[in-house]
């Protein structure tokens, strides 16, 4: 039995990356769960009539997610939206904060003023996660600054996740360290709800039981083995102008009825 409180949301729609697509929460054959599908379930325990739309593709930039989502995120009617942009565009050359956050504003802008009520995330420490990203903290903060300053400017919900160190514990990432484990979809999707103001997700920054120290040779094999087989490949794509996203489609373009996951259901 549910014990969630109702809420106004009928129609929710999210757009963003891999993050809001769930990659790191599933596979290729089950399909992606991630934290918006998630936030999703959590909302229809609520209102069982919910409509969930999610229009997020991994691999997107920004400018793109602004052109190719924002539109068909409109046309869907909808009063809640959450918006997680800016994570691809950190890791590029020829980053420009101001130019993320005003593409980011435009679509506050559009979804406030159509009605939505919209919500976003901060991004954490990424150098914390991945060592050598470490150069890319000024980037993360700057970011982080105009994204809560457009949020403020629109009344925007921020989940702000860089003040809380368990948002860089590994065990809340993939072994890719790009995309949230499911441990970490789940926590980003409770922490949504947190910002919502629904009750009884307060306790999603909690901390992890500590980690066993990890010998030397365990660190360096482990990051040998992560080059090898995210870091390369990453790369390799950046140098050939692909996108993981090249080619996909949104995995679920309409509002529909949001079902529980198949090992939740009785």
């Amino acid at each position: 039995m549910s014990l969630a409180a109702p809420h106004s949301y009928a129609r929710y729609v999210a757009i963003g990356d891999s993050q809001t697509e769930g990659v790191g929460d599933g596979d290729e054959t089950r399909g992606y769960r991630g934290w918006a599908d998630r936030l999703a379930e959590i909302l229809a325990e609520g209102r069982p009539d919910l409509g969930y739309a999610n229009l997020a593709v991994r691999g997107r930039l920004t400018a793109r997610i602004k052109a190719e989502q924002l539109g068909p995120a409109l046309a869907l009617k909808p009063d809640l939206v959450t918006v997680m942009a800016g994570m691809n565009d950190l890791v590029r050359p020829g980053f420009d904060a101001a130019r993320i956050a005003a593409d980011i504003e435009e679509m506050f802008t559009e979804l406030t003023g159509a009605g939505a009520r919209v919500a976003t995330v901060t991004f954490p420490d990424i150098g914390r996660i991945v060592p050598l990203a470490r150069r890319a903290l000024p980037r993360v903060l700057e970011l982080n600054a105009r994204i809560r300053a457009a949020a403020d400017r629109h009344g925007v919900v921020v989940l702000d996740t860089f003040p809380h160190r368990v948002t860089t514990d590994p065990r809340l990432w993939s072994g890719d360290r790009l995309h949230a484990s499911p441990l970490g979809h789940a926590r980003i999707a409770a922490g949504m709800a947190d910002a919502l103001g629904l009750p009884g997700h307060e306790g999603w920054c909690g901390t992890l039981p500590p980690l066993p120290p990890a010998s030397v040779l365990g660190a360096v094999t482990g990051e040998a083995r992560w080059l090898a087989g995210f870091m390369g490949p990453w790369l390799w794509r950046r140098l050939r102008g692909r996108s993981s996203g090249d080619g996909r489609e949104p995995k679920r373009p309409a509002l529909a009825e949001v079902r529980a996951p198949d090992h939740e259901r009785a």
